[in-house]
């Protein structure tokens, strides 16, 4: 807000005085390429000291790729990679002061989960007591102050995942990188760990940089997110920012189940000449007879698929004007009965025009939306 900016090797506008309050990660135009792949294309970002960061996308979007070139596994082809505003594009791993944390946690087997969590510091010759001390709290900080003696084997997965944050700990980074640490997991589990994983991260006070695949993760703990496709960034801010306001169909798409009305659909229903998203369970279904209040628009139908998940129905209307909307409504007082019986009749959707979120490029973004729903079912 009035702030001083400049441009960034790659053209984007960095902000001086945000860079000057603290940025433990910045990366300013940054490319790599395998062979003739392309897959981080040009990439500006900046992380927070202290913020817990997320790089959300699909496969092979270069978000991996950027977290690799951070940890000093890959350089970039092109770019700069500031950490604590030092260039550290052409140093090895062991020169940075970063660690990481892996899917397949590493641990040793013929060691006990204390003796783990100090090995770090064994390598680095660090003093007897010194480093049984630190390994001591950094495990007290994961909650497994108890389990020093057992071996990984005799810990559930959780635990072990949380071992092997503790053998990162211990060390100090100033920045801690995670490549999809919860992905072996099973759901409720995982569930439980991204709280966990939040509360560590606000007692240690550390700038956590994060990389998933599964957008309801990156929701749940960022402080904020960067949306990758195709190598690219296409929106970063908190998750409310992204979520309420997607700045593309792909994001409305990948972040969460969204609606896309687009061309003569969008005219007719909405007004709009080009292309706007609406999120499922802003739509309520009325009756016939409701009247429209002047902020609000309206689309008849009839429901081509109805899907009962417990807490919520997802219904599938099929448009008369073209197009299809998926409404997500709460079982307040449904049955599954109750919410299979309105397949195939006819609908009346009402939403606030507010709702409306113009977005850039469309295409294709209600399919990977439910793509995305299904995968993280």
């Amino acid at each position: 807000m009035g702030g001083a900016c400049v441009s960034g090797p790659s053209g984007a506008l960095v902000d001086v005085a945000q860079v000057a309050a603290g940025t433990a990660v910045r990366l300013e135009g940054v490319i790599k390429r395998f062979g003739d792949f392309t897959a981080v294309d040009g990439v500006d970002l900046d992380v927070r000291e202290g913020e817990f960061f997320s790089m959300l996308g699909p496969s092979g979007s270069g978000k991996t790729t950027c977290l690799r070139m951070i940890a000093g596994f890959e350089r970039p082809t092109a770019g700069r990679i500031l950490l604590g505003g030092e260039d550290v594009a052409g140093s090895a791993p062991y020169q940075r002061d970063v660690n990481t944390v892996f899917q397949d946690y590493a641990l040793f087997p013929h060691m006990t989960v204390l003796e783990n969590v100090e090995y770090g510091l064994r390598v680095k010759k660090v003093a007897r007591d010194e480093r049984r001390e630190r390994a001591a709290d950094a495990l007290a900080m994961v909650r497994l102050e108890m389990f020093g003696d057992r071996k990984p084997g005799q810990l559930s997965g959780g635990q072990r995942q949380r071992v092997a944050l503790a053998r990162a700990l211990v060390n100090r980074p100033k920045v801690l990188l995670l490549d999809e640490p919860l992905g072996a997991l099973d759901l409720k589990l995982r569930q439980q760990m991204q709280i966990e994983l939040k509360e560590i991260q606000e007692e240690v006070r550390l700038t956590f940089i994060y990389v998933t695949h599964d957008q309801e993760e990156a929701l749940t703990m960022s402080d904020r997110l960067a949306v990758f496709n195709h190598g690219r960034v296409e929106q970063v801010g908190t998750p409310a920012e992204v979520y309420e306001n997607p700045a593309t169909g792909f994001v409305a798409g990948f972040v969460g189940v969204s609606n896309v009305l687009e061309g003569e659909p969008a005219r007719t229903i909405t007004g709009d000449a080009h292309a706007v998203t609406i999120r499922p369970e802003k739509i309520a279904m009325v009756g016939p007879d409701r009247t429209l209040e002047d902020d609000e628009c309206s689309a008849d139908g009839r429901v081509r698929e109805v899907v009962y998940l417990g807490s919520v129905t997802r219904y599938i209307v099929t448009l008369d004007a073209g197009g299809e909307l998926v409404v997500m409504q709460q079982n307040l007082s449904t049955s599954s009965m109750e919410a299979l019986q309105v397949k195939g009749r006819p609908a009346r959707l009402v939403w606030k025009r507010s709702n409306n979120r113009p977005v850039e490029e469309a295409a294709g973004a209600l399919e990977g939306s439910l793509d995305q729903e299904e995968g993280n079912a």
